[in-house]
């Protein structure tokens, strides 16, 4: 992980934050002080829902805790994919075997400090977590040894948009950068006007990779506008939950996009479901 160096920063309350500078250049935020900087606190008090494991040294940085997803709707995403090549009906968690996981590859296309991959990791065979950013990307590795996974998981530096022809799964997951906090200023999240790329661009760039996209997006998307990125696939969009707060939705799009039956656990609905168009 390369050498450390630690030191200490004050924002503004006479709590500290301790930090580890990693080689590559990014800064890991590790759970030493009481108090995160000025401005992050309420996602500090949170931090429990985005990794149950924190306490245990979890490394994250100041925009991994605007994009990391909360851990229950991680896990509730990966068991889901999971069941793509695993059809049968899987036993409660504190039951589940080895021969439960999807026997699948999935593509995690902007991985950030790994709370996704390291779901997936621990419901999939195999996952590929991309990264353009090496602190980031380090933080995942650091993160998912917490959670004794980091031997599931390939970690790419790379940029998905470019790597993606290059690529071949059975699932990509994908949450392109919003725009940090300021997308929540909006009614309703424009797919159009996304950094980078618009969310079209995004997913037809999925689709050279595989048919099945799982697409996790602000919860103030307009649901037709999102399922209508895939014309003529089916496609499930769910809102999902924590602790009663709606915080994004979630479209699957053909083969996973399940029945009832194989519903996310942390979606309080389903806004839209699409079946596949007649040829």
């Amino acid at each position: 992980m390369g050498k450390r160096k630690r030191k200490q920063f004050q924002h503004g309350h006479m709590a500290t934050v301790s930090s580890v500078e990693a080689d590559s250049g990014g800064t890991f935020v590790t759970p030493q002080g009481q108090e995160m900087p000025a401005g992050l606190e309420k996602y500090w008090r949170q931090r429990y829902n985005f990794f149950w494991r924190f306490d245990e040294g979890i490394a994250i940085d100041e925009e991994g805790w605007y994009s990391v997803t909360p851990e229950a709707i991680a896990e509730d995403t990966a068991e889901r994919v999971a069941q793509l090549h695993n059809q049968r009906k899987l036993p409660g968690r504190k039951q589940r075997r080895a021969t439960d996981f999807g026997r699948i590859c999935i593509v995690e296309a902007f991985c950030g400090v790994g709370g996704n991959a390291i779901k997936f990791a621990e419901w999939c065979e195999h996952v590929i977590a991309i990264d353009i950013d090496p602190g980031r990307l380090e933080m995942a590795r650091h993160n998912a040894e917490i959670y004794g996974v980091a031997d599931r998981i390939e970690f790419v530096l790379g940029d998905f948009y470019q790597l993606a022809p290059m690529l071949k799964a059975d699932v990509v997951f994908m949450s392109p950068p919003w725009g940090g906090p300021e997308y929540l200023g909006a009614d309703v999240f424009n797919l159009d006007t996304m950094p980078f790329h618009s969310a079209q661009e995004w997913l037809d760039r999925a689709r050279m990779v595989s048919k099945n996209i799982v697409y996790f997006m602000p919860k103030n998307c307009d649901p037709v506008q999102l399922a209508d990125l895939y014309p003529g696939a089916p496609c499930e969009i769910e809102l999902n939950y924590t602790n009663g707060f709606l915080k994004a939705v979630t479209a699957y799009y053909n083969d996973v996009a399940l029945s009832d039956e194989g519903r996310c656990k942390s979606a309080d609905r389903r806004v839209y479901r699409r079946p596949a168009s007649r040829k």
